[in-house]
């Protein structure tokens, strides 16, 4: 008997044609029973088996019949947003996501599949983004995983772009009809107790009815409710807290409670209250799901994002947003920019650093004819790339959160996270200790008092102030081409206490500048050489020469390189040709005047200088006059040379001056500040400041136009809004009030509303109603109130 027991398999209870695969003395009949008893095994969810003998189903007739679709690489490259030898990101969209458990046991699925590297949620979006390396798991892997627990994603194999209208979700619309038809015919049936108190009722009809409501009860407990069950079963079971655990527990106490009174005659049991709860506590979560999603925050909305990008047409560059690229356009993407879609190289040097898609920072090479990524950062002059699939701002934005802390909590989080923890322990210790007080003196009120407490409180409302809050604020500053990394990046804005600029960009306008040419006539080939090199470069300078010597045509380059702080340099039709400082150029023995300049060195000739007299952006003035109003202190870090101060002293007046700062002078400076316990914010324009706004608390870059988008950013604004930061600031303090007012409420909210619960008159059918209002309420609060803040302060 024992031989017969060990081949059969522990986990389905097949029979193991093969004895050979086992795992701490238990049989198995494939590697796919093994592979799921080894992840429940190191998970400590094993109690999984001590509830039922084999309860598992054969692993590998799910994998032969489910997903195998998946293994097609045409199939998996629609669903997959970036791949390498190692990585693979994918994003899904997980339909049962719906409580703070389900985020846990999401950002913690590597526990689950080892291959999966990083995991994380956009909750308000129910999408779940992750990373994996394709050498330990597999797209495949990754679903079947996230199916047998419980999250299996809606797959989609239509383009990232085309918009999907969403359907209402038909199984919880029947769910509240059956439901809904059930509670009312359950009230119609116990009308004569409603009237006679159970008196002057023939026996035999009383009998009949009660029944009648025990048959007509369980499709509402076993079908229309089934959803609070399952989810916390499946929350017990990864030992994790859910808020449908109370909610399951109330319904199971007057099911059970009003079946026994029905089959002893002892009552008529509470099943009016029972399925009126659930068809209340089912409307309920159709309404917060249809508020939420007319409320979706959801950022994708390329306009918003300021990124511009140059396209060549009919022989002519031109800039244009990435919103406008169509597959097939070409484009040209300078050194250092980011590239903003998929993309064929046509022409050029290709040298692709992938930081900020994978974390790793060593260029790769890539020859003409093979496809590149978006979210790569060219590193070698310029390329000319052909669209392959039309910008997803999405994937964009999620590349940038990526670049940020992963165990970063912000202070809200932090808060809902220590309460959440007790939340559910204290709510079910009053919702019992509320029962046994009614328990001996009236067993209705018992019932009542245990059942309106477990569903009248609700910390949802607490939970989703902060992203509610600060989503409706970013998706309206969004639409002012203000786009911040995340609400993160808004609360960190409201604790700075000092502000430091770069000036080049920044400050200064990168399209109007005054040039001034000293030195040795230039030809026409000269032009057109410098034309060559300049146009390579994403740096502000360049830019303006760039447009000082356009021509019509340009020189294949080779070896450009491009120095921080110092200059660019290539090899141009055959000849070497520099521009820069004096000390990159070449240049000796001249005499300092203090004045921006770029030296110019054609096939080491020394050939002069451009002259740039600064264009200060229009409002500068009124912005630095609004910071000072907010006691906020200012910095100005620059490259240029002393004789700029008089110029930023007209601005700033008497504030902290550095001139003469290289990429690393400047990231000094921030630490600095910041070993003294300062809040710094950051602003610059992303080219030779990325490693100060990645070292500050808060970074802005500053775009004009431009592909200067860096993952070193909190915020990207258009620089047409820089006037506009000290309101920004000031809304970012006003966000964090709002969130503050709003937890105060939900607060009393759920006191005040156990308080009148545990009375034992509060029915759990007026709960119900409650519970989802005042999720709702609070929420439109935060919406309204925060809309009329960003309003107020000109966004």
């Amino acid at each position: 008997m024992q031989i017969a027991d060990k081949t059969k398999c522990y986990h389905c209870g097949d029979e193991c044609e093969d004895t050979s695969i086992m795992q701490d003395e238990k049989y198995f009949c494939c590697t796919g029973c093994k592979l799921v008893y080894e992840i429940l095994n190191e998970n400590n969810l094993c109690t999984y088996y001590d509830l039922n003998s084999t309860p598992g189903f054969k692993q590998s007739n799910i994998i032969n019949k489910r997903f195998a679709f998946l293994d097609e690489p045409e199939i998996a490259r629609k669903l997959i947003t970036f791949k390498n030898k190692n990585e693979v990101h994918v994003t899904f969209h997980i339909p049962a996501m719906h409580c703070s458990s389900c985020i846990w046991l999401l950002e913690h699925f590597k526990k689950i599949d080892s291959g999966v590297l990083i995991s994380r949620i956009d909750f308000l979006k129910k999408e779940l983004h992750l990373v994996f390396d394709n050498t330990q798991t597999s797209l495949r892997e990754v679903v079947e995983k996230l199916s047998q627990t419980g999250y299996e994603p809606l797959l989609s194999l239509d383009s990232i772009e085309k918009k999907e209208t969403k359907k209402a979700n038909r199984n919880r619309i029947v769910r509240i009809g059956v439901a809904g038809f059930c509670a009312g015919n359950i009230m119609m049936l116990s009308f004569p107790e409603y009237f006679s108190s159970g008196k002057n009722i023939d026996s035999g009809l009383q009998y009949f009815f009660s029944y009648l409501n025990l048959l007509l009860a369980l499709p509402v407990f076993f079908y229309s409710a089934n959803e609070f069950f399952i989810k916390s079963w499946k929350a017990i079971r990864h030992k994790t807290t859910s808020i449908d655990i109370p909610i399951a527990i109330g319904l199971i106490a007057i099911f059970l409670r009003s079946t026994y009174e029905i089959i002893t005659h002892t009552g008529a049991g509470y099943f009016d209250s029972g399925s009126g709860l659930v068809f209340f506590m089912l409307i309920g979560r159709w309404f917060q799901d249809f508020t939420f999603d007319s409320m979706s925050f959801d950022r994708d909305y390329k306009s918003y994002f300021p990124i511009a990008v140059t396209r060549l047409k009919d022989g002519e560059e031109k800039e244009i947003s990435v919103n406008e690229l169509k597959v097939n356009d070409r484009i040209l993407i300078r050194n250092n920019e980011i590239i903003p879609v998929d993309a064929l190289l046509l022409k050029g040097r290709a040298s692709v650093d992938y930081h900020f898609v994978t974390g790793e920072s060593i260029p790769i090479s890539h020859e003409a004819g093979e496809n590149i990524y978006a979210g790569g950062r060219q590193t070698a002059g310029i390329i000319e790339l052909q669209v392959t699939k039309e910008v997803s701002q999405s994937h964009l934005t999620q590349l940038w959160n990526r670049s940020s802390s992963q165990n970063e909590l912000s202070r809200f989080e932090k808060l809902v996270n220590n309460i959440s923890r007790w939340f559910i322990v204290v709510v079910l210790l009053i919702a019992f200790g509320a029962g046994a007080y009614w328990w001996n003196t009236d067993i209705h009120k018992a019932i009542n008092a245990f059942t309106a407490v477990l569903v009248i409180t609700c910390p949802c409302a607490l939970a989703l102030s902060a992203p509610f809050t600060y989503g409706n604020i970013l998706r309206m500053l969004g639409k002012k081409k203000i786009y911040l990394r995340n609400y993160k990046a808004l609360e960190k804005l409201a604790d700075v206490d000092t502000v430091v600029f770069d000036k080049t960009g920044t400050l200064t306008q990168n399209n109007s500048s005054q040039i001034e040419y000293e030195g040795d006539e230039l030809n026409a080939d000269d032009k057109k050489l410098l034309y060559s090199l300049t146009r390579q470069s994403s740096h502000p300078l360049s830019k303006l020469l760039t447009r000082q010597f356009k021509t019509d045509a340009s020189y294949k380059s080779t070896h450009f390189t491009e120095t921080p702080g110092e200059g660019i340099e290539a090899v141009l039709n055959g000849i070497t040709v520099k521009a820069g400082t004096a000390h990159f150029a070449g240049v000796k023995n001249y005499t300092n005047d203090n004045r921006t300049s770029v030296f110019i060195n054609i096939s080491d000739k020394k050939k002069g200088r451009f002259v740039f007299l600064n264009s200060y952006r229009a409002g500068v003035e009124q912005m630095a006059e609004g910071l000072k109003r907010q006691s906020l202190k200012t910095a100005v870090l620059t490259g240029d040379k002393e004789q700029e101060r008089k110029n930023l002293e007209k601005i700033f007046g008497t504030c902290e001056m550095q001139f003469n700062q290289k990429p690393e002078d400047k990231l000094n400076y921030i630490n600095n500040l910041q070993s003294q316990n300062h809040k710094v914010l950051m602003i610059g324009d992303g080219l030779n400041d990325a490693g100060a706004l990645l070292a500050a608390t808060s970074g802005i870059s500053i775009t004009d136009n431009t592909n200067n988008f860096t993952p070193a950013s909190d915020t990207i604004m258009d620089a047409s809004h820089l006037e506009k930061l000290p309101q920004l600031i000031n809304l970012s303090k006003s966000a964090v009030t709002i969130i503050i007012i709003s937890f105060i409420i939900s607060l009393l909210y759920n006191l005040i509303g156990i308080s009148y619960a545990v009375t034992g008159t509060l029915s759990p059918l007026f709960a119900a109603i409650l519970m989802p209002i005042s999720t709702t309420t609070l929420v439109l609060f935060t919406t309204g109130v925060s809309t009329l803040k960003t309003k107020q302060a000109g966004f």
